[in-house]
């Protein structure tokens, strides 16, 4: 094997490690970014328990702790379970 072979397989193989690590790096990002919508919906869906409870809360509230709970039902499928 020349060494223009050499040169290229340790290249290769370099790209190869890189795309890989890359990967990994967004997969984290994606995780990161999608548990902060998730504490976003947990507090929407607070605050929204909280009005109900007070007595102010309305049809639009309802259907708005509806949706939440569903998107967090998402996350949950997608990501494992929001409480330990």
């Amino acid at each position: 094997m020349g060494l223009m072979d050499k040169v290229k397989a340790s290249a290769e193989v370099g790209l190869a490690k890189a795309t890989e690590a890359g990967k990994a790096g967004q997969a984290k990002l994606d995780a990161a970014q999608a548990k902060h919508k998730a504490d976003g919906l947990l507090k929407d869906l607070g605050m929204a328990a909280y009005t109900d409870h007070q007595g102010k809360g309305t049809d639009q509230t309802t259907q708005d702790a509806q949706r939440i709970v569903s998107e967090l039902e998402a996350y949950e499928a997608e990501y494992g379970p929001l409480v330990p």
